[in-house]
This record gives structure tokens, C-alpha cells and sequence, in this order.
């Protein structure tokens, strides 16, 4: 019989840098959303992601069975949950750097993309479906792919495409539990 917590994955000085750190929030700014640095860290417990990603591509890619997908220059933004071992620090360390053997959709997809931001939300029920319906009723989002990241759900998509750089405080998180979420920068890896 085994005793004792679960094995936390663990995350490697090279992919730490890549991760936001957290830090204590003010009434006001759990409502509103708050921007963190690149020095905060995301914790391992359960909860709701976004990725922003920017895209300068105008290719055609195989995104695993589901198909090609068209990418254009824009920002695509991805909405997952991460409730298992780890949380949201073990599932954005993995989405953050290139996948040796894609698993997700997002990982065929984030070989051809460049990381810009992570926001999250701590909770112990995946908020994912209903970020994705705010983020599915702004007028200028559009949905890439139907199904991608939603093949275990009844969205349409769980990724969608933005022109313009997309903002937390327009996508209309706060009427949803939670509020709005943390955002955090994802650092880029410096040349010494």
C-alpha cells in the first residue's frame, strides 16, 4: 500500500524562466485581471489556462487527425484546463516548450508559433468551456479549426484567432466565477 502525496512533476531550470510567478492579489485586481512578470511562478494546482500566441505565418499545417489548419499572422489563443498532477504548472511547462511528440492539438500548433502570454485562474472545476463561450461571443474572433482542443466536449472550438492583439479586460471575463483571470508575460530565453 502506498502512503503519501502523490509525485509533483517537477520543473527544470531551463523550462522555469518560462513560467510566470505568483504573487498576492488585491480585491480589485482578482476582479479586474492583473498582469505579473516574468519572475512570478505559476503554482501547481489545479485551474483554467489560456495561451496567447503570435503568429507571422501564412502556412498550411497538419494538426495531428484533425486536419490542416491555415495560419495567418495574428494572435491565436488556446483555453485548457489542467486539474491532474502538477495543475497549471506542469500543463504550461509542457505547452511552453516544443513537444518532442505532440499529444494535444496545441502541441502541432505551437511548433509553428511564438508564446506571448498565459492567463490562468486557480479552481478546482475546469472553467475552460465557459472561456471559451465569452471568448466565442466577441464579434472579432473567429474560430480557426472546429474541434481543436474541444474533441471531449460540446464547444465548437477551444481555439480561436484574433487579428489584433486580444486584451483580458475585452473579452468579458469578469461576470464569470472567478472573475477575470491573471495574466502573466511569458520571458523569452536570453542569448549569454
Amino acid at each position: 500500500m502506498l502512503t503519501g502525496s502523490p509525485r509533483i512533476p517537477s520543473i527544470t531550470r531551463e523550462e522555469e524562466p518560462l513560467l510566470p510567478r505568483r504573487r498576492r492579489l488585491s480585491p480589485r485586481q482578482r476582479r479586474v485581471g492583473t498582469r505579473r512578470n516574468a519572475r512570478e511562478r505559476v503554482e501547481p494546482r489545479p485551474g483554467t489556462y489560456a495561451l496567447l500566441l503570435s503568429s507571422t505565418a501564412n502556412d498550411e499545417i497538419q494538426i495531428g487527425k484533425r486536419g490542416k489548419l491555415r495560419l495567418r499572422p495574428g494572435y491565436y489563443l488556446y483555453v485548457g484546463s489542467a486539474l491532474g498532477p502538477g495543475g497549471l504548472r506542469a500543463r504550461l511547462a509542457h505547452h511552453l516548450r516544443p513537444a518532442e511528440r505532440p499529444h494535444w492539438h496545441i502541441d502541432y500548433l505551437r511548433a509553428h508559433t511564438i508564446p506571448e502570454q498565459v492567463w490562468f485562474s486557480y479552481h478546482l472545476r475546469s472553467r475552460e468551456h465557459a472561456w471559451a463561450r465569452c471568448i466565442s461571443a466577441i464579434s472579432s474572433v473567429s474560430a480557426p479549426m472546429a474541434g481543436f482542443g474541444s474533441s471531449d466536449c460540446r464547444c465548437e472550438t477551444h481555439l480561436f484567432f484574433f487579428r489584433q492583439r486580444p486584451r483580458p479586460a475585452d473579452l468579458h471575463f469578469r461576470g464569470l466565477p472567478g472573475g477575470a483571470p491573471t495574466i502573466g508575460d511569458v520571458a523569452r530565453p536570453t542569448a549569454d
